[in-house]
């Protein structure tokens, strides 16, 4: 079980530069599906990859679906290597993505998404539009409903 509230106050707590994306940004907008993941599309810069560095070690990150013992380490340099990581910890699964298709970089979506609280903490998180964006982008048979779904959401939202 993922602790949603406990990954992204960690986040937030150490400053991390993110936006909420996936699962979590659609239930924020109202969407009634349930995910096991908290996904983030993160600052690239040095300094958020040091603090998400920190922010996640305490947690013991490794990637989800990876054959135990297979080194991996999580500092600076790996992130700054790679730039998606799909990871388990001790407060459940997080997807940290530098980029996501439709959408771009934290750089290019940071403008156009919204200020929202969730579980106690104010952030960042995709704007409705962004968010059925990267959903139809990404093109898999799965998020056909959820595109529906969102886009009956904010249908209902502009007819208030």
């Amino acid at each position: 079980m993922t602790d949603f509230a406990g990954l992204l106050r960690t986040l937030s707590n150490h400053g991390v530069r993110f936006i909420v994306a996936g699962g979590a940004a659609a239930t924020a907008h109202g969407s009634a599906r349930l995910t096991i993941d908290v996904d983030v599309v993160y600052d690239r810069a040095p300094d958020n990859l040091e603090r998400l560095i920190e922010a996640l070690g305490q947690f013991s990150p490794y990637l989800r679906g990876a054959p135990p013992g297979l080194p991996f380490s999580w500092n600076a340099a790996t992130l700054a290597r790679g730039l998606n990581f799909t990871l388990t910890t001790s407060l459940g699964a997080i997807d940290l993505f530098g980029e996501l298709t439709g959408g771009g970089t934290y750089a290019a979506l940071v403008p156009g998404s919204i200020a929202i609280e969730l579980y106690g903490v104010t952030c960042r998180c995709l704007s409705i539009d962004q968010l059925i964006a990267v959903k139809r982008a990404a093109g898999r048979p799965k998020d056909l409903d959820v595109i529906a779904e969102l886009e009956a959401i904010k249908e209902e939202s502009t007819n208030r």
